[in-house]
């Protein structure tokens, strides 16, 4: 399978531009993470490929033809867990899933009982939604994202409310799945994404800031991440990001990032977290595209 995002622009009516000029391709195996702010387009852009909008400008292909010409084929081969969904709270699990099944014309009888044991609901499978914890109905929600194998996956904050030791395992799952399909996760928690993507999108102000390998996100910020220590009520040196703050008997020992750290500061190896943060706070990527066009 193959997508290709040919410059596409939304325009939402209310005159919000969810996305500028973005571009990307995909085929299949990949496993591409998402990161980005609240309100950077991530969902947006995540609604266009499962042609749930349309977009303002621009189109996207999957295998080489018009998004909108196969919606039929592409629903055939999606599986999409929305950052919000509904689920019918008077069913059982398996009737939610067994309706999904039918939903997307599945006939294979032990799909359902297959997406139950990868997610580790078979115990509550009888069980009605309504009396489910909040992660045991994440987990129907992903389990209804995996029925009938889809080639295409796209994932929106998939382990939201999961312990650590289940997002562990889910983490494992989506790789394991990621071997012969575009798997999409768009998710705030940067670990998830340094775990087990091949590949790390970085969206801003609907722009796409960057695109390609962690390892390669993470060498933009050497030399730009440090740490100090400071009193309390010591103010944060300009232009400096926080990551973290531990209170120590000396006083605050800060992780922070910035373009030019305070001679103070000791360098340390950056993460795919710090790397993230450089990537959206340097001066460069906080430029308006049309700024930049007057500027020359």
């Amino acid at each position: 399978m193959k997508i290709e995002v040919n410059h596409i622009t939304m325009i939402y009516p209310s005159g919000k531009k969810a996305l500028q000029d973005v571009s990307l391709r995909a085929e299949s195996p990949s496993f591409i993470g998402i990161l980005g702010p609240n309100g950077a387009g991530k969902t947006t852009l995540m609604k266009l490929l499962i042609a749930g909008l349309l977009p303002t400008r621009g189109n996207i292909l999957l295998d080489e033809k018009n998004l909108l010409s196969q919606e039929k084929y592409l629903k055939s081969q999606l599986g999409y867990l929305p950052q919000s969904f509904g689920l019918y709270d008077e069913l059982t699990v398996w009737q939610f899933l067994d309706y999904m099944a039918a939903l997307k014309n599945l006939r294979d009888a032990n799909a359902v009982n297959e997406v139950l044991v990868r997610t580790n609901m078979t115990e509550q499978k009888k069980t009605r939604i309504r009396n489910l914890s909040g992660g045991q109905r994440q987990r129907v929600g992903i389990a209804q994202a995996l029925l009938g194998n889809p080639q295409l996956i796209i994932l929106d904050e998939p382990t939201v409310g999961l312990d650590p030791e289940e997002r562990v395992k889910f983490r494992n799952i989506f790789s394991e799945m990621a071997q012969d399909k575009i798997i999409l996760l768009s998710t705030h928690i940067v670990e998830d994404v340094q775990a087990v993507c091949n590949r790390v999108l970085v969206i801003h102000d609907g722009l796409i800031l960057f695109d390609g390998a962690p390892p390669k996100l993470i060498a933009q910020a050497q030399n730009h991440v440090g740490v100090c220590l400071a009193q309390t009520g010591d103010a944060v040196p300009d232009g400096c990001q926080i990551v973290s703050k531990v209170h120590t008997a000396d006083g605050i020992r800060s992780r922070i990032v910035a373009e030019h750290l305070p001679p103070y500061a000791q360098l340390c190896e950056p993460t795919l977290e710090d790397a993230y943060l450089y990537c959206i706070h340097r001066p460069e990527n906080r430029k308006n595209p049309g700024e930049e066009q007057k500027a020359k």
